[in-house]
């Protein structure tokens, strides 16, 4: 199980350092149906998550390899082209991002975010957290992680339990913080959004890079 956590900590990580569905729940919390949206977005946020690692840790638990001591090539070859994919995402972030003194545009459904309901921002995060091609490479990483570990039921829980309070933190943290003190953390929440809005391609191009190495070297390992 130890090797199981180990392996699913910086997929985890990589899902919580995503600057668009903090941005995202930040937006809803400055906005006037704040505590509406903002529970339904973390709901959909931590649905999304189990649905995706729980699907793909099924998908990896019938893998054709269970001997410990042999080589796994089919969970290589995975880990290979889900390095890879990592780190055509981290190109793609490179090159978005903004030139220097130019302030990114947000995207155009977050201009829609005020107008959103309870459902609505669960639906989005919904689509965010278990169908973003980023968040589905972390998300089938894991499951190759927790499903090649043979783990039994209530050591399975567990892991996936911390692969989602981990991956989900960096919205679940903001969203709990303002129900309980809302006008204190106006100030630091707009400060924060401005901040990711500026540095997010540079961020994830980094992030994807590192975590797509590590994945590419694990892929190597298997072999």
């Amino acid at each position: 199980m130890n090797g199981a956590i180990g392996g699913i900590l910086p997929l985890a990580l990589g899902v919580a350092i995503s600057p668009i569905p903090i941005i995202a729940a930040i937006l809803m919390l400055l906005s006037p149906k704040a505590r509406v949206t903002s529970v339904g977005f973390l709901l959909g946020w931590l649905i999304g998550i189990i649905v995706a690692v729980g699907v793909f840790t099924a998908l990896a638990s019938v893998l054709p390899e269970s001997d410990p001591d042999a080589s796994k090539p089919i969970k290589g070859a995975i880990q290979l082209l889900l390095g890879a994919a990592l780190l055509f995402l981290a190109v793609g972030q490179w090159r978005k991002r903004p030139r220097e003194g130019v302030e990114p545009a947000l995207p155009k459904w977050m201009q829609a975010i005020d107008k959103l309901s309870f459902f609505g921002a669960f639906g989005l995060a919904f689509l965010l957290s278990a169908l973003n091609p980023k968040n589905l490479i972390m998300a089938a990483g894991a499951g190759a992680e927790i499903g090649d570990a043979q783990l039994d039921t209530g050591e399975l829980v567990l892991v996936i339990a911390i692969y989602v309070l981990i991956a989900a933190s960096t919205v679940a943290i903001p969203v709990i913080a303002y129900l309980i003190a809302s006008e204190r953390l106006r100030g630091p929440l707009d400060a924060l959004r401005v901040w990711l809005g500026q540095e997010n391609a540079i961020i994830m191009a980094v992030l994807l890079l590192v975590i797509g190495v590590s994945m590419i070297g694990k892929g190597i390992g298997s072999f």
